[in-house]
């Protein structure tokens, strides 16, 4: 006996509208901005690239240059811990006040006396401005960051620092408050009723559940800020970057191999000890 299979769906017209739309602003993207992908296949093109390509092997692996360039790795791994670090001492604080069920209403107010409309404006106003400051810094990129504290404080790692500080403290702050706000609030709930201040109920009863999922979240800028390091080193904010945009402008390119080979060992290290049994038990 057989069963008659059932004719696939057309798709819809919604969807064959969306995709025309889709490949007309590609298309027109292309033409605006005047690029020929198709360029990159043609054998001028493609005997370029290796050209290039072949300059950068081997890597120069003599004692004398891997030595010289260990102090820059160390550096960059300092540079991302110390800059995601001052993150977490800038986010954290502006995601207590960010979080919307600690200061918009909610179940945590149960039981508090009713505020006339200025009092209620008045508690909701570091919402608001915490909010307005982590959108602030973290539309910001990094890299122009960097490049505003490498004028104020001049070259080398401390611009990175504060780059790094500033950007992802705003990124973290954000992420930090969207979990409070997702969090169980049935133990803080049950210490407001027991006669628990609001602070000290959000400090035991909202905090412990959720702090593997902030911590997690920090480790995970970590490895993030390993990249974003070696990118601001490129505008003089120290670390393997500013080494590699060296070299590249003195054309040692078999140095920029080995440079960008150290980056992505690091970053490889950084995601196995983040990822391994030990880091997530």
């Amino acid at each position: 006996m057989s069963i008659a299979v059932p004719p696939h769906p057309g798709a819809s017209r919604e969807r064959r509208v969306l995709i025309g739309v889709t490949v007309l602003v590609l298309l027109g993207s292309l033409l605006f901005t005047q690029s020929n992908p198709a360029l990159l296949l043609s054998p001028g093109a493609l005997r370029s690239m290796g050209k290039f390509g072949a300059a950068f092997f081997p890597p120069d692996l003599s004692r004398e240059f891997l030595a010289a360039s260990l102090w820059p790795a160390v550096e960059t791994v300092q540079l991302a811990t110390a800059g995601v670090a001052l993150a977490v001492l800038m986010g954290f604080p502006m995601a207590l006040l960010a979080a919307g069920n600690f200061h918009l209403g909610g179940v945590l107010f149960e039981g508090d006396p009713e505020l006339p409309p200025a009092g209620r404006a008045l508690r909701a106003s570091p919402y608001w401005l915490s909010r307005l400051a982590l959108n602030f810094m973290r539309s910001i990129p990094e890299l122009v960051w960097a490049l505003i504290f490498v004028r104020a404080v001049g070259l080398g790692a401390l611009a990175g620092i504060l780059a790094l500080g500033v950007a992802y403290g705003g990124i973290l702050g954000k992420v930090f408050a969207e979990i409070m706000e997702g969090a169980d609030l049935r133990p803080a709930v049950a210490l407001r009723a027991a006669g628990a201040s609001r602070p000290k109920a959000i400090l035991y009863g909202v905090l412990p559940p959720i702090f593997r999922q902030l911590l997690a979240y920090a480790l995970y800028r970590w490895e993030c800020g390993m990249r974003a390091a070696a990118i601001m080193g490129f505008v003089g904010a120290g670390g393997l970057g500013q080494h590699i945009e060296i070299a590249m402008r003195m054309f040692e390119h078999r140095q920029t191999a080995t440079l960008i080979l150290e980056l992505a060992l690091l970053v490889g290290l950084t995601d196995s000890s983040l990822s391994s049994p030990s880091s997530s038990g």
